[in-house]
């Protein structure tokens, strides 16, 4: 494998650290700087290429640079970029939301999955009258004062009570929301049961980061919200058309009342949206409901044409026969080659999550829920590291698996990561 260089065009690296907190946008702990991106591939500053499963943090499921993407892109630009209306490219996608996931009768655009959480739980907190939003520790909804709850704990607490994980939220967002381990079903209806009258809905990644739902979980969700009066909400801003082209409740078989979804439907660009059964929605619709019921809702970028016509050509693209059928085929290939090396390397490990996004734990235990996929981080830490300097790139804790991956980024993949084991050791 080429030895990577560390040119720095124009010396990007010292005005970022002189210009921006940390040297970085927050995004990611290392400090490359990416330049480029075709297919599976990125290019940094300094010209060293990378396999990237790091994938913009998912939103690249078809590559990056995608030809029939970037001429769509091309053609609503000379159009016009942004309008503060409706615009034909935002309605066509919608509909397309509508006909492909089940929960979706209604849809309304933001700019990214953080709003589309933040409004999903208060659209329920609406809908239902009730205050409270139970959701799971270790589980990403954004950066919102209560998306940031108990999504990355210092230290653990003691169920229901959240842990905030900012500077700057006030102490009484932690009255309003309660938490439970993922996976663990008795410990939510238990929570339900005591709590019934103050709950609005429980919100929760259908997948939980890397973690898939134990079998009858996720039905158990949706029976407990159903018997107590709740709204039953999926994060599918990351799943939401990467499991199928219906998102995970069509991949699991679970339908919720409210989804949230991004990444894959603005192909690129800043666009999310919150979807889900029209009467619930119609509180986005001051003439649908009660003064007091209403929500407002406005978005200086909501459902601009530029990321919609991207996102529809992306959902264009994945809906074309054998585009599911290759990622899942990647996916296990890089998950079965992953579980080969680590076996023999003799290392404690566990490859987790589902084809299309998955990554490895050090850990000898199984892996259920936020406490159990810590695993040894600082050995996880070290292994990205490794693995950039061999030529693949990922995030902190997933890989992401595009359709533009092909079987020469599978073979460099795993033999930078069987590399990168005996290196460990």
């Amino acid at each position: 494998m080429p030895e990577l260089k560390h040119g720095d065009e124009n010396g990007l690296a010292d005005t970022a650290r002189r210009v921006l907190p940390g040297g970085g946008f927050g995004n990611v702990s290392h400090d490359i700087i990416i330049a480029e991106g075709r297919g599976g591939r990125v290019w940094d500053v300094g010209g060293n290429e990378y396999v990237d499963y790091l994938l913009g943090s998912g939103p690249m499921i078809v590559g990056h640079a995608h030809p029939e993407v970037v001429e769509t892109v091309r053609e609503q630009a000379a159009k016009g970029t942004t309008f503060f209306t409706s615009n034909p490219p935002g309605i066509r996608l919608a509909a397309e939301i509508v006909d492909a996931v089940p929960c979706a009768e209604k849809v309304r655009f933001v700019s990214s999955g953080s709003e589309a959480d933040l409004y999903a739980m208060r659209v329920a907190r609406a809908y239902k009258k009730r205050d409270k939003i139970l959701k799971f520790e270790g589980g990403y909804h954004g950066m919102s004062d209560y998306g940031l709850m108990s999504l990355a704990p210092k230290r653990a607490g003691n169920f229901p009570r959240p842990i905030p994980d900012s500077a700057g939220i006030p102490k009484s967002i932690g009255d309003e929301v309660l938490v439970a381990p993922f996976n663990d079903l008795e410990m939510v209806a238990s929570l339900v049961r005591e709590h019934e009258q103050e709950l609005a809905g429980i919100i929760v990644e259908p997948c939980q980061r890397l973690i898939p739902p134990r079998p009858g979980f996720l039905e158990g969700l949706r029976r407990v919200a159903d018997e107590n009066g709740l709204l039953l909400i999926f994060d599918e801003v990351v799943t939401g058309f990467r499991f199928a082209y219906g998102g995970a409740q069509t991949y699991y078989g679970v339908t919720p009342d409210i989804c949230t979804l991004g990444k894959a439907i603005g192909g690129g660009f800043a666009l999310a949206a919150i979807a889900g059964r029209a009467d619930i929605m119609a509180h986005f619709d001051r003439g649908a409901v009660a003064e007091d019921d209403f929500l407002p809702q406005i978005g200086t970028l909501s459902g601009n044409p530029i990321a919609a016509a991207a996102g529809l050509k992306t959902l264009e693209i994945l809906k074309r026969p054998g585009a599911y059928e290759k990622i899942f085929a990647t996916g296990r290939a890089l998950m079965d080659g992953y579980r080969d090396a680590l076996k023999t390397a003799g290392i404690d490990a566990r490859v987790v999550g589902e084809p299309p996004m998955f990554d490895v734990v050090f850990t000898d235990r199984e892996v259920t829920d936020y406490r159990s996929a810590l695993g040894n981080a600082d050995r996880m830490k070290r292994c990205n590291g490794l693995l950039r300097e061999r030529g693949v790139l990922k995030g902190e804790s997933k890989y992401y698996v595009s359709l533009a991956h092909t079987e020469a980024d599978v073979e460099h993949t795993l033999s930078a990561f069987t590399s990168s084991l005996a290196q460990l050791q």
